[in-house]
């Protein structure tokens, strides 16, 4: 039955898929990130673009006193789309983020990438950037921070090819801000991957507005482009 309700899903997203990538690594000087218009919390970055990974995992939250969630962090396993047509950006998010909603619980973030590759190859093992998730605050020891560690895929061998992110400016998702998380941009405060990092183009991921205290914890998927700027490994 799992095999069965997977092979349709990739079947239905084979039709957007297309010739893959040439291999991780390619230049992406002319690659434009997609600035929401109206706003000024999301400024271009000044250091050259470096990577674009399309993270696929969950958000986490806790229900707080308040009766709000509050998060807890985020795990999610980066795929390397910086080789991919532009054009297609659109397209592969939201085929990603159809297989990945309508998942069983029972699959695993890794078994969906795994599988993707038969349909794109921008999924397949020798393309996955690396993991995010929080970290404690590496700084002050207090609260937690994002961070997305590339030391045990594609820059395997290289200690500092992580960054630690604090967030420096957020807007709501131009599309859907009810379900979709936010759209951020973050500075490093550690590790040498990049300068700054952006969370565009979201899907999924946001809680309700409102929960009962001492209720469980919850983990909503969401899948998101992240793009790096600057640091010690651009292409």
């Amino acid at each position: 039955m799992l095999g069965h309700t997977l092979s349709i899903l990739f079947l239905a997203a084979a039709a957007l898929a297309a010739p893959g990538p040439k291999i991780a690594r390619c230049s992406v000087a002319n690659k434009q990130m997609p600035m929401p218009a109206g706003q000024t919390q999301l400024v271009n970055p000044t250091a050259p673009l470096s990577f674009i990974g399309l993270g696929l995992g969950v958000q986490n939250y806790t229900c707080g006193s308040t009766g709000t969630f509050t998060s807890t962090g985020a795990v999610a396993e980066l795929v390397d789309i910086s080789c991919v047509d532009a054009s297609r950006y659109t397209a592969l998010t939201d085929m990603v983020w159809a297989v990945w909603q309508k998942a069983p619980k029972s699959i695993s973030i890794q078994t969906i990438t795994k599988s993707l590759s038969s349909v794109d190859r921008s999924f397949a093992s020798s393309l996955i950037l690396g993991q995010h998730y929080f970290i404690p605050n590496p700084i002050t020891g207090v609260g937690i921070n994002p961070k997305w560690d590339f030391t045990s895929a594609s820059l395997k061998g290289h200690a500092n090819a992580f960054v630690v992110g604090a967030k420096a400016g957020n807007v709501a998702a131009p599309s859907n801000p009810a379900a979709n998380v936010d759209w951020l941009m973050l500075n490093s405060i550690q590790g040498d991957l990049a300068s700054q990092i952006f969370r565009m183009e979201t899907r999924g991921g946001q809680p309700p507005s409102s929960c009962t205290p001492g209720t469980p914890d919850i983990s909503l998927k969401y899948v998101s482009q992240y793009w790096f700027f600057g640091g010690a490994f651009s292409q």
